[in-house]
């Protein structure tokens, strides 16, 4: 964990646009409740094959001009082609936007071409070659592997491409076992990766949702964990209190070990986020 300990720590969390006056009104409420933690920066999802673009970039831009946070909105590759990827960076450009998360994303449904970029490793040294060092970027990593890796070699060699075209930082896919990210590292390390590598963390709130999102990422939910979370039936309660709990038991030790860092996958809502934030004492996270 040395080369982790080295980098300052960051704070930020993941917000996805809405499709609704309602889910509208809910993001809306968790920007206003979570902004006065000060995350370092607000990334924004975008949707496979853009299906959230307009969106995304409305949201990017009121984080950044109407909220005084640091936007960084999501660029999936796949299904995209250099021209609207350069129109896209070009916008953000134009918007004051600096710092962008770089992913490859997923293939749509009955789609057959991935486009002109099969991987993120093109995606990043597009925006290098288009834009010099303008973005700061982030890249996506996988304590876990990718659940579409062929085995964790080969899916630490596409980490290793990713930072190799000029990735600046990554955030982590989620995962509840402290001690994937730590071997992750001690693995980037031999490598001489040493990047800040930010856990990414998924508050638990809702048990089918969580093992359907777990299922579908290949994060893994401990067999302790998941017979917790099933004993609890539909006490939807207690299974905030036990995920409240779990997740800033799984923060502190993140954090002691020399993490540089918490990245908060929100779903757009703020009560469980604030309250790891506050178990973990991290009003003034300076």
């Amino acid at each position: 964990m040395e080369s982790q300990k080295k980098h300052p720590r960051i704070f930020s969390m993941e917000f996805f646009p809405a499709r609704s006056p309602e889910a509208e009104e809910s993001l809306n409420r968790a920007l206003t409740r979570l902004a006065p933690l000060k995350p370092r920066f607000c990334s924004v999802t975008f949707g496979a094959a853009g299906s959230t673009r307009e969106k995304t970039f409305e949201t990017v831009c009121d984080i950044q001009q109407n909220r005084n946070l640091e936007a960084a909105p999501h660029i999936s590759c796949i299904a995209s082609t250099r021209t609207n990827i350069r129109e896209v960076l070009n916008a953000y450009k134009d918007n004051g936007i600096r710092h962008i998360v770089a992913l490859r994303g997923d293939m749509p449904s009955g789609m057959m071409s991935a486009g002109e970029f099969r991987y993120a490793n093109e995606l990043v040294a597009f925006i290098r070659e288009e834009t010099g060092d303008h973005f700061h970027i982030e890249v996506a990593a996988y304590p876990e592997m990718h659940p579409q890796a062929h085995n964790l070699e080969a899916d630490l060699k596409n980490f290793q491409r990713k930072v190799d075209a000029g990735a600046n930082s990554a955030i982590t896919q989620y995962f509840f076992n402290p001690e994937a990210y730590f071997r992750f590292i001690d693995d980037c390390e031999k490598l001489g990766i040493d990047i800040p590598i930010v856990p990414g963390i998924m508050p638990i709130t809702n048990y089918t949702q969580i093992s359907r999102f777990s299922d579908m990422c290949g994060a893994d939910i401990p067999r302790w964990m998941r017979k917790r979370l099933e004993g609890f039936g539909d006490d939807r309660q207690a299974i905030r209190a036990f995920g409240q709990e779990v997740i800033s038991d799984l923060c502190r030790r993140l954090l002691e070990r020399g993490a540089p860092g918490l990245h908060f996958y929100t779903l757009n809502q703020a009560d469980a986020v604030l309250g790891v934030w506050n178990n973990l004492g991290l009003d003034n996270p300076a």
